[in-house]
């Protein structure tokens, strides 16, 4: 984006207090203005050991996102993708390659998402050295164990890092990098998916280990031994080993119990069935899934899939799931990570590949509808390299190689009126053949006739030159001049624009001439 006339001013109050309080005041707001680290942080990243489902969405996810191919262009001044630039090596490639001595890119991604996936934020710390504003390194760090320094009329001062043994590190603004998906209660901190289906997730796992430790140990019995007298401290003592000793565990399920002495059996009538665990763990699935918006085929369910809604799962998942989250990782490295390096990091952007595979049959679809179109408009009349142009495909020879298109009509009237040849040959540029300027009715009489003006409004192609005091010579004499075709004009002025014979372009200096195709009004 350029500069503008509000530039200077925005740099100035950049550093200006917030227009309303976000931070505590008064006796309630602690010295160091730390915000409270979201309790419960430690425990959604320790979800995803927990709960199988939730495993398989955030490392489908982290996995595909450190995947994606990336580059480092040069802005073009057009501002189009296509006149870009790549840079093959710079600090910056550096970093976003290697991030650390100990973590490649993708490893780095996988860790600073994987944060992202489980609380909402992900930190980044970055390494420089004292006086310089490069970044020589980036580290990821535990939510947990960040806290932002607010403050009650400048918004944030900075950060506090709390390390395993208690230790605080501050940490400047320009020293960490934190990305967070929105908050509605609290402005510094982030909010996950995961934070809204704890519950779930606990009574999934709660269910899971219930059933555990009904196989290890009996731990909810299921029955009761009722005796119709109070037994002594050793008969109870006797009864109770005994029965660990034949019925415990799991080696011992389904053997006969035999009771003696008026101990009778009361069933609890609690079974595994009675506590539903595959609609309890089915249920807890769906609730994961929808909380991260996540499509079922895409974790190789194939109960209810096709190859249609597969196909559609994967660019739900790639457009939904992975772009958004690549689009602020470029934003982060865009606007944070390249200003630090000055003017090295000048006119420089990183962009990724799209990872949003086409539907093959629709593109191919779209072809021949294309190619029918073109097939159409040249059999009209239409110029057919300006009709490949006109709906998008690229660029091709028409008829045998290194034909020239004009010749190749010309040839096609000549063939459906041979008697208008000696008029259709002069009036496209072309001479006469030898054996044509006689025998053929109309041949010489059609040719002494024909206004000289005709001639010239079958050119095609005119060269257009800038009428000011910086115009060359060559580019001034040139004005005006015509051409028969884009072929012929595209000679002189290759792809459209600049004279080959222009002075100023001899010197480093853009040609402001151009060819353009003469309409009605100029003919």
């Amino acid at each position: 984006m350029g500069k503008t006339l509000l530039d200077p001013l925005r740099s100035a109050f950049r550093n200006a207090a917030p227009p309303v309080p976000y931070a505590l005041r008064g006796p309630r707001w602690g010295g160091l203005g730390q915000s409270a680290t979201p309790a419960g942080q430690e425990a959604q990243m320790r979800a995803q050991g927990q709960n199988g489902t939730l495993y398989a969405i955030v490392d489908r996810i982290i996995t595909s996102y450190s995947q994606v191919t990336w580059h480092l262009y040069r802005s073009a001044p057009s501002g189009k993708k296509e006149d870009r630039v790549e840079v093959t090596q710079h600090a910056a490639l550096d970093l976003f390659n290697k991030p650390n001595e100990f973590m490649l890119g993708p490893a780095f991604d996988e860790a600073t998402q994987q944060h992202e996936e489980l609380t909402g934020e992900q930190w980044w710390v970055i390494s420089k050295v004292p006086g310089v504003s490069w970044p020589l390194e980036l580290w990821p760090v535990r939510p947990d164990r960040m806290r932002p320094v607010a403050h009650p009329t400048k918004y944030l001062t900075g950060y506090e890092y709390v390390g395993p043994s208690g230790e605080t590190v501050p940490l400047r603004l320009d020293e960490v990098i934190f990305q967070r998906r929105p908050n509605p209660l609290d402005p510094y901190r982030g909010l996950g998916p995961v934070q809204t289906i704890l519950t779930d997730l606990d009574s999934s796992r709660f269910g899971r280990e219930w059933n555990r430790q009904f196989f290890v140990n009996n731990a909810e019995p299921g029955g009761l031994l009722q005796v119709d007298r109070r037994l002594d401290d050793d008969e109870f003592d006797e009864l109770r080993e005994r029965w660990n000793e034949q019925h415990r565990g799991t080696t011992a399920a389904g053997r006969v119990a035999i009771i003696e002495n008026g101990i009778e059996w009361v069933d609890r009538k609690y079974t595994q069935r009675d506590m539903q665990f595959v609609e309890l763990n089915s249920q807890s699935r769906e609730v994961i899934r929808e909380a991260f918006g996540f499509p079922k085929p895409a974790l190789g369910a194939t109960d209810d899939v096709n190859r249609a809604n597969a196909l559609a799962a994967d660019d739900f998942f790639a457009r939904w799931l992975i772009v958004p989250r690549l689009n602020r990782k470029r934003a982060v490295w865009n606007h944070r990570i390249l200003p630090m390096y000055g003017t090295a990091g000048a006119g420089l952007e990183f962009d990724y590949d799209s990872p949003i595979s086409g539907d093959e049959e629709a593109e191919t679809t779209a072809l021949v509808n294309r190619s029918q179109a073109v097939q159409f408009l040249v059999q009209a009349g239409a110029y057919g390299p300006e009709v490949l142009e006109a709906v998008g495909l690229p660029a091709m020879s028409f008829g045998a190689p290194d034909a020239d298109p004009d010749r190749a009509l010309l040839v096609d009237l000549v063939k459906g009126a041979p008697t208008l040849a000696p008029m259709i040959l002069p009036m496209l540029g072309f001479d006469i053949p030898e054996q044509w300027r006689s025998g053929v009715p109309g041949g010489p009489q059609a040719r002494a006739g024909l206004p000289a003006g005709e001639v010239e409004d079958a050119l095609r192609w005119v060269a257009v030159s800038e009428h000011d005091d910086d115009v060359c010579g060559p580019c001034a004499d040139n004005d005006g001049a015509l051409y028969k075709n884009r072929a012929e004009a595209y000679k002189d002025y290759p792809g459209g624009a600049g004279y080959i014979h222009c002075i100023g372009a001899q010197y480093g200096n853009k040609c402001r001439c151009r060819v353009v195709k003469r309409g009605k009004e100029d003919t």
